[in-house]
Parts: structure tokens; C-alpha cells; sequence
């Protein structure tokens, strides 16, 4: 969990790590926790962590002498939720395909080379699975991580297949990049793909990309259930709902995020 100085963009960097690393404890941490695991010397651990809590970014429990997240990032990922992330214009899109198809939905981005799963819905029965909103989840295992990664150009899908751990957490986990790359060139081919319980045991489902019209991956979609319940052929035969989701999602997104300025204009004369 150590942190890569490597990797490291300057001070603000460097502060960014520190956050991240208290967040990965997922739990409230002790100065020691974190000087423990961090590249950085004693001094240097100490000084961003203080700069973080005075600007709100981490909080201190005199008490308990622990950090934990600051209030201030809740406000900062409330504004990422809304403004960044697909969550907003998709989630009407993504309850109704839950409701329709009666599994989980999930919705992920790219983060870097990892999966963000920025929103979530579960049907009436859900399944205890890793993925939440707001988790992050390894590419090369996840369908949603491979339906991403197969719609990525060749230079940064290189850049993303070389951060991948390859960690086998299945017997069906993609254990090497050539494995990985010829399943890509698959999923690529046919429009969708699947996780094969290849990150958790009993997990599947089937995952498509949603792109813009020029072909620029926005995020995926996937619906997931278990063997106990279905099979994959079963997940396959909604793939035409789960890609009409995945296009009324990209077009709305390509509206909210580029909104016609003629009718700003018009409005702006209009006034005048």
C-alpha cells in the first residue's frame, strides 16, 4: 500500500498521496498508521497531514488522536458527483434498466487506470457484492473495466494495461496482459463483454461502454447478478436494453456537458 514517490507531482502531489492513504484505511487512522506505509519521511508525513486537517480536508479527533476525511471533501464530491461524474444524467436511465430487468445496475468510469463506480442500483433482491458508489475496482477483472478498456486508443490503453496488478483473485481472473488483450479484441468486436466471476466467486454480468458519437468512452454500464440466480447467457439476451441505456445516457451527456450555445444566444438578445 506503500506510495509511489515516483508518481509524485510536486508538493500538491505529494498531499494528494497523503489523502489518498488516509482514505484507503477506510476507517479512522492514527498518525502512526500512516507514517507506517508512506514513502515520506517523519517530518514530511507530519507536515502535509497538518496542512490537509487545517484546510478542512482531513479531520482530527483530539480523543482519539485519529484523522479521518474532512468535511470539506463531502463538498467537493458532492460537486464532482454533479458536475464530472456521469451519476447525475445517468441515474434515471440506469434505475429504470434495474427496475426493467430486475438486477443491479452499475455505472463506472475511468479513474486512471482503475474502475470508479460513480452510482448504483440495486432491484429488490440485492446481492452482497464489492462494488458502491464511490468505490474504486480493478480493470482487467471487472466488466465494466474491460468494456472501458476496449474502446481505449492504443497509447492509453498501453498506459492503462501497464498500471494493471494482474492479481488472480479467482480461478477465473485474466491473470496476463496477452490474456487480457485478446479478450479487449473480443469484446471490441462483439459490442459488450463479461465478468466471468473473475473478481469476486458467483459474481457475473455483462457490460457494455458508453460512448460519444465520435467514439470517446464516457463510462460503462453492467448488469450483475449471481450463478446462484442466473447464467451469462441470460445477461447476453439483455444486452439490447442495457446498449439503448447506454446511448440515451451518452447523448444526454454530450448535451450537459457541451449545451447548445445558440439558445444561450438567443436568450442573451432576446434580454437585449
Amino acid at each position: 500500500m506503500g506510495l509511489d514517490k515516483g508518481k509524485s507531482d510536486g508538493t500538491v502531489g505529494k498531499a494528494l498521496e497523503i489523502l489518498d492513504l488516509v482514505a484507503s484505511f477506510e476507517r479512522p487512522v492514527r498518525f502512526s498508521d500512516v507514517l507506517e506505509i508512506a514513502e515520506f519521511p517523519k517530518a514530511t508525513v507530519y507536515r502535509f497531514i497538518q496542512t490537509l486537517t487545517s484546510q478542512g480536508m482531513l479531520s482530527y479527533d483530539p480523543d482519539r488522536q485519529t484523522y479521518a476525511l474532512g468535511i470539506r471533501l463531502v463538498r467537493l464530491a458532492h460537486s464532482a458527483w454533479q458536475q464530472s461524474s456521469l451519476a447525475p444524467v445517468a441515474h434515471p436511465h440506469i434505475e429504470k434498466l434495474a427496475r426493467d430487468v430486475g438486477e443491479t445496475v452499475h455505472l463506472a468510469q475511468m479513474d486512471h487506470a482503475q474502475v470508479l463506480y460513480v452510482d448504483k442500483i440495486d432491484p429488490g433482491k440485492p446481492i452482497e457484492m464489492f462494488s458502491q458508489a464511490g468505490k474504486v475496482g480493478p480493470a482487467y477483472c471487472t466488466g465494466v473495466g474491460k468494456a472501458m478498456m476496449a474502446y481505449l486508443d492504443a497509447p492509453h490503453l498501453a498506459e492503462v494495461i501497464g498500471q494493471q496488478s494482474f492479481h488472480v483473485f479467482t480461478e477465473f481472473t485474466l491473470a496476463d496482459e496477452a490474456a487480457l488483450r485478446a479478450e479487449l479484441i473480443d469484446i471490441r468486436s462483439n459490442g459488450y463483454g463479461f465478468d466471468r466471476e473473475e473478481h469476486e466467486p458467483d459474481i457475473i454480468c455483462v457490460a457494455l461502454p458508453i460512448l460519444t458519437a465520435q467514439g470517446r468512452v464516457l463510462g460503462a454500464l453492467s448488469v450483475t447478478s449471481s450463478t446462484q440466480r442466473t447464467n451469462l447467457a441470460a445477461l447476453e439476451a439483455l444486452v439490447p436494453r442495457i446498449q439503448l441505456a447506454a446511448t440515451a445516457i451518452a447523448n444526454e451527456a454530450e448535451s450537459w456537458r457541451f449545451p447548445d450555445q445558440s439558445k444561450f444566444q438567443s436568450v442573451k438578445t432576446a434580454k437585449g
